[in-house]
């Protein structure tokens, strides 16, 4: 079975840092493309960041440009997103997903069938 176990989230005050990991088990995980969503209260679901499986190329949601980074560790079959600078309104359930597909996921935010979702970790942003 394929897993997606995030992790990192908490209490942070505004302008803080946190780093989110995602580890994936049950994939071929060097060829999957790897994203981050959130979904905020009363928000719809975001694409939050995504790094590709092929040559780690990667895409941001403009409210995350230049404050938020991932990358990843194919030995380790692991995503991380080092957050930065952090606002009240990244506050959200964050979660990560997995996808063979890399431009529909990393270009579109596009998440169909045969592809894979972690139950995800909270992130308060709050002074």
């Amino acid at each position: 079975d394929v897993q997606l176990q995030a992790s990192g989230g908490g209490l942070v005050q505004p302008g803080g840092s946190l780093r989110l990991s995602c580890t994936a088990s049950g994939l071929n995980f060097d060829v999957f493309a790897i994203a981050w969503f959130r979904q905020g209260p009363g928000k719809e679901r975001e694409g939050v960041s995504c790094i590709a499986g092929s040559d780690a190329s990667t895409n941001y949601a403009d409210s995350v440009k230049g404050r938020f980074t991932i990358s990843r560790d194919n030995a380790k079959h692991t995503v991380y997103l080092q957050m930065n600078t952090l606002k009240p309104e990244d506050t959200a359930h964050y979660f990560c997903a997995a996808s063979n597909r890399s431009p529909a996921l990393c270009r579109d935010w596009y998440l169909g069938l045969g592809d894979f979702a972690g139950q995800g970790t909270q992130v308060t942003v709050s002074s």
